[in-house]
């Protein structure tokens, strides 16, 4: 099929700047069905050829993707994502372009994530929405060199929320990065330390969803490349350090109408329209069975448990920060601010599949026409378990394997990833907690060796 215009058009703007910046190699960005960023490089003299017709490489050994009678896939450009990566020379300068996977011919790969995700935009979009993410992303940066060597993870720094010490180094790491996204084109709103030490937090300003899931992968690449250049490791593991806060992804959500918001109504007391408060009812319905997705490893449920402001019960409020689900207070003027806050994402999922199933469990209030409950207004965590069953208030899943099993009893987590994506993930992640259940932790030998 020959490419369209508009598409000759990107290739050729690629083919300049390429020319122009000195570009030598180009790296074919993709991920994994579990987020994780992949692809190989090519040469300046290959690229007009691969931005036409792709590049094949062998899928078998990749996570999720083929078996082995249907390895040969192709890495097909996105031209529209092609950018200069900031931390590497700027003489035989390195590009990245994020691929669509694809089969020999031609047709769109189903275990291709960012197919996912498109899969699911066309679904909203035949709705009339367009679907647009903005996420807090944070995340630690930690001094020992080498994660694996057994003691525990010494933070850059020893501030706090929103402490401005220049103290340590993790300050001018956090300077450094923001820079160098808005060099790769991904505009930043806001960035600020975190509550726990060398804990840090940039925002990223919201865009349609497909351009963030690009966007997030390239932060958590950019984020360790830099800390790595001055000897120190960037995580995003969910929660590091057993007696401080984890890191989340507070993922703020929105539908617009071509240049409208869908979730503003002028006449609603919290600026809500009702296509909002049922997307907001249907992540309330939905929300057990999202979470093995949103929060997708064994070390996430340690995150979300009571004490450390990550969401727990699947509630909603409009201003405690405790609750899974915030609706922001409304600023006059600012209509197209108004959206969902939903806590409980942390920074390691795959971001394609996480706003995937985001977006299908509101659209599934919005088609189904789901009641929104009351908001919580006072503590939630103050409150029994008999006062939240009786309000209806279900509690999330305290660990992986209660969230595989809410997950895979899921037609609409199922719907949204495909079949194959779906039974790949679930397999997946029942391999790793089994893994998790036989190794003998850390806290098991301080506390049982000596004494048993």
């Amino acid at each position: 099929m020959p490419p369209s215009d508009t598409n000759s058009e990107a290739i050729d703007y690629v083919l300049h700047a390429a020319q122009e910046h000195d570009v030598k190699f180009i790296r074919l960005w993709f991920t994994d069905i579990l987020g994780t960023l992949k692809g190989f490089a090519i040469t300046i003299d290959e690229l007009e050829h691969v931005l036409y017709h792709g590049a094949t490489f062998d899928g078998a050994s990749i996570e999720g993707f083929a078996r082995s009678d249907e390895a040969d896939m192709v890495a097909m450009p996105d031209p529209s994502t092609f950018q200069l990566l900031p931390w590497r020379p700027r003489s035989n300068a390195v590009a990245r372009v994020f691929c669509d996977i694809i089969r020999p011919d031609g047709t769109p790969f189903e275990q291709d994530s960012r197919e996912v995700l498109r899969r699911n935009l066309r679904r909203a979009a035949d709705l009339g929405f367009t679907f647009y993410v903005g996420p807090e992303i944070e995340y630690f940066y930690f001094k020992n060199p080498d994660p694996k060597n057994g003691k525990i993870p010494e933070p850059v720094d020893e501030g706090g929320y929103f402490d401005q010490s220049s103290v340590g180094s993790g300050p001018d790491l956090r300077r450094d990065t923001v820079l160098a996204l808005e060099d790769l084109g991904i505009p930043v709103q806001h960035s600020h330390h975190e509550v726990a030490p060398g804990q840090h937090e940039i925002d990223l300003r919201h865009t349609n969803a497909l351009a963030m899931a690009d966007s997030v992968v390239t932060f958590r690449l950019l984020v360790k490349e830099i800390a790595a250049s001055k000897g120190l490791y960037a995580s995003f593991m969910p929660r590091p350090l057993t007696d401080k806060h984890g890191s989340g992804m507070h993922t703020h959500v929105s539908l617009f109408r071509g240049e409208e918001n869908a979730f503003y109504d002028a006449n609603d007391e919290m600026r809500l329209s009702v296509i909002g408060r049922r997307f907001l009812a249907g992540l309330i319905r939905h929300a057990g069975e999202i979470t093995a997705v949103t929060n997708q490893w064994v070390n996430s449920y340690k995150r979300l448990v009571p004490g450390f402001e990550a969401p727990v019960y699947a509630s909603w409020t409009r201003g405690n920060w405790g609750d899974l689900i915030r609706v922001p207070s409304y600023r006059p003027g600012r209509e197209g601010s108004v959206r969902i806050e939903y806590r409980a994402p942390d920074p390691a999922c795959n971001p394609y599949l996480a706003f995937s199933v985001i977006l299908a469990a509101g659209l599934a209030g919005i088609e189904n026409q789901y009641p929104l409950p009351e908001p919580v207004e006072r503590d939630i965590y103050a409150m029994s378990d008999a006062d939240l069953a009786e309000i209806g208030i279900s509690r999330l899943p305290s660990n992986l394997s209660q969230a595989i099993d809410l997950a895979e009893r899921s037609d609409l987590v199922r719907e949204a990833l495909g079949d194959r994506v779906f039974e790949s993930f679930i397999r997946n992640k029942r391999i790793e907690w089994q893994q998790y259940e036989r190794a003998v932790t850390d806290y098991e030998i301080q506390y049982f060796l000596g004494r048993l």
